[in-house]
């Protein structure tokens, strides 16, 4: 997924907000700044995908300001917050009929956690509206490849998890949970490093998932979505011998979708963004369950 114009006052009103957070030096603030407008004027062209540039974007900020974790309160809050909604999305799921009928309200789960997002311009999230939002979430899915998911998942012996934002893993719970009952090995993959607020090892170990998943890894690396060349051997093995992928968040989706593919993957996701909207064809802050094949076109 390539930009868009409106990527760009995106990226850099993130950057400038993280700045924000990253220090109280009014003079690294305004050199990180600096180093933000340098970056977007080299970098940002047609050809350009967002999450490559929130990457950059992001190493440029920690290094100027040298905090290596600007969102780590907000992620601990995050998480807190979302595992009090937690009982209302068990119950939900756990009142499914069957198997596929509990896949499919955890996969709606997982994509409402993704709702939990700093600083996107015109998106707005509230903690005490989650619990709301999950009950609507059917309501508000726009790409619906779920049962195609759930028939790939039940005869797939490996899968890889690649989570997305802290507070978000709260509810990937739910969704590995499901996807062990039907008798799989999940890997979950959370980035190696702080980028954002998305999840790390130290996120994943506190809410969790860990005593879920078969195992819990990481990408080895503090970027953005999923880049290849830059993931540990650790990580490649894991998802080059998975049998089916599940993907969540944008970053994930905007990268994912540019890449070559040798089994399945699931996007599940919120297009927070018009960008991400636009690309699937469907209404922004609508949800989205989208497979991708390889070698096979995305569908509008």
């Amino acid at each position: 997924m390539k930009v868009s114009f409106e990527c760009a006052l995106c990226l850099f009103q993130r950057g400038y907000m993280e700045i924000m957070e990253a220090t109280e030096d009014p003079g690294l603030r305004l050199k990180a700044v600096s180093h933000l407008f340098r970056l977007l004027a080299n970098n940002f062209s047609p050809e350009a995908i967002p999450a490559v540039l929130g990457t950059m974007r992001d190493r440029i900020i920690k290094h100027v300001t040298g905090n290596p974790d600007p969102y780590i309160e907000k992620k601990k809050l995050s998480n807190i917050e979302a595992m009090k909604v937690l009982p209302l999305a068990e119950k939900i799921i756990s009142e499914g009929k069957n198997h596929e009928e509990r896949f499919r309200r955890a996969c709606l789960c997982a994509i409402i956690g993704n709702i939990i997002e700093f600083n996107i311009p015109e998106h707005k999230f509230s903690f005490n509206e989650l619990g709301k939002i999950i009950l609507d979430a059917e309501s508000d899915l726009a790409v619906d490849d779920i049962h195609e998911a759930f028939e790939i998942a039940r005869k797939s012996k490996s899968i890889v998890y690649l989570t997305d934002n802290a507070g978000e893993i709260v509810f990937d719970i739910l969704l590995v949970r499901e996807l062990k009952r039907l008798g799989g090995k999940v890997t979950v993959a959370v980035k190696g490093e702080p980028v954002y607020n998305d999840a790390t090892m130290e996120d994943a170990l506190f809410v969790g998932i860990d005593k879920v998943a078969d195992k819990v890894i990481t990408t080895g690396s503090d970027m953005m979505g999923l880049i290849i060349s830059e993931c540990s051997q650790d990580f490649l093995e894991a998802y080059n011998s998975a049998d089916f992928v599940i993907a969540k968040g944008m970053g994930n989706a905007e990268t994912i979708t540019e890449s070559e593919l040798k089994v399945p993957h699931l996007l599940l996701l919120r297009a927070k963004c018009i960008n991400v909207a636009n690309y699937f064809g469907v209404k922004r802050d609508k949800n989205i369950a989208k497979l991708l094949y390889p070698r096979r076109e995305i569908k509008r």
